[in-house]
């Protein structure tokens, strides 16, 4: 008699953000799947109670002044790891020495050993735990897209000689993975990825420079963290996705296309040598390319979305990214021309534009300006690993808030 397989043990990263919730709604309806890991920043309330329905073996909790509190709720046997990711010179440690120095969710991976982590975290802290697995032997469904616009160019080639699956979380790259299952891709001529142009989208370049952040955060069709609607608004967005596309696909920037699909049902097409394109659609619902990775290389036995009715849709819209109005489009493109470290300081500048215009220091219209004159004024490194990774990261930084300073002084 066959021996019973044994449910797929998954690690949740960011578990009580908008990805890390409707992964554990998928997860929880699957006997197929089980919760060996989870971690958040400070919602411990809604942790505890992730923690007592799904019971992992270990939760992280970055705030760790908050631990107390969840430990008492927490059942019994499992374990917390309280203490926020160390980017930086503890990354570096956990790399020469993986028995010291951890940051709390490479620790949890390391003591769960998942079949399958959803990097659902937001920001460089991404990128520790994307190593961590990959060194585990853990296959990634990669949602935390800094890991891949940062340092592509060391997680990548890490995965391919560990064996490990990257699998996108991105709507986007999700259509473009699914659309190329079987294919050859020395015969893929271009790819698309779609924006929804977000909430300025028919704003004039002065109405957008001057747009508040109740504007800002007023998506028409996605409901996402803070940080990731300022980039969808400044379209930052498709300059990373642009990135993720070139390390995970292989693709050269000039293969890669971004067009303007206002009803966000088409994610992604794929146009081979011959001509021929295929599409992936949807309805508006990360569910679907969410289950995807859950699943891979099966698909769910049920929907994990409202089916798409296109006779009552009727019509689809496409416009090219004005760069006129939208100039951030672009970095993703140039990012690459430049090559090296260039997408860490792209990441880590945006990281503090955003954040100032989040705090009221900035106005909207400074973000990508800002980002710009740092990446112009940084010393891009050309070898790659992860100590001119985290050095990028740290100048990024730093010229970030030296440029933000200035414009200040000078308002």
């Amino acid at each position: 008699m066959p021996m019973p397989k044994r449910p797929k043990r998954i690690a949740v990263l960011g578990s009580t953000g908008s990805i890390g919730t409707q992964a554990l709604r998928i997860i929880a309806g699957e006997p197929s799947f089980s919760v060996c890991a989870l971690a958040a920043g400070r919602n411990w309330r809604l942790l505890a109670q992730q923690a007592r329905l799904f019971r992992p073996q270990a939760v992280v909790l970055a705030d760790a002044s908050f631990g107390r509190l969840l430990k008492a709720q927490l059942p019994r046997g499992t374990r917390l790891i309280c203490g926020s990711a160390r980017f930086g010179k503890g990354l570096l440690a956990e790399y020469s020495d993986l028995a010291d120095g951890q940051d709390a969710m490479s620790q949890a991976i390391m003591l769960t050993r998942p079949d399958l982590v959803v990097t659902a975290v937001v920001g460089a802290a991404g990128l520790g735990p994307t190593l961590t697995g990959i060194r585990c032997g853990c296959d990634l469904a990669i949602a935390n897209k800094e890991s891949l616009v940062m340092a592509g160019g060391l997680v990548v080639p890490a995965a391919k000689a560990a064996g490990v699956r990257l699998l996108p979380v991105d709507s986007e790259h999700s259509a473009l993975f699914q659309c190329l299952q079987g294919q050859d891709l020395k015969a893929v001529r271009r790819v698309i990825l779609t924006a929804s142009g977000g909430p300025l989208r028919t704003w004039s370049a002065r109405r957008i420079a001057r747009a508040t952040l109740s504007q800002v955060l007023r998506h028409p069709t996605w409901r996402m963290g803070r940080k990731i609607t300022v980039d969808s608004a400044t379209l930052m967005n498709k300059a990373f996705e642009v990135i993720e596309a070139h390390w995970l696909f292989g693709l050269a920037g000039e293969q890669i296309e971004i067009v303007v699909h206002p009803e966000s049902l088409v994610h992604g097409c794929v146009e081979f040598s011959d001509g021929s394109m295929l599409a992936q659609m949807n309805v508006p619902s990360m569910a679907t390319p969410i289950s995807v990775a859950l699943h891979h290389p099966a698909r769910s036995p049920r929907p994990t979305s409202a089916r798409l009715d296109l006779a009552a849709v009727g019509r689809l819209n496409f416009a090219p990214a004005d760069p006129g109005r939208f100039p951030a489009a672009g970095l993703g493109h140039e990012v690459i021309r430049r090559g090296g470290t260039a997408g860490a300081v792209l990441n880590a500048a945006n990281e503090v534009a955003v954040a100032a215009f989040l705090a009221g220091k900035v106005h909207f219209g400074e973000i990508v300006p800002a980002v710009r004159e740092v990446l112009n004024k940084s010393s891009h490194m050309v070898e790659i690993n992860l100590r001119t990774v985290l050095q990028a990261d740290a100048e990024g930084r730093r010229l970030a808030r030296e440029v933000i300073q200035a414009r200040r002084r000078r308002a």
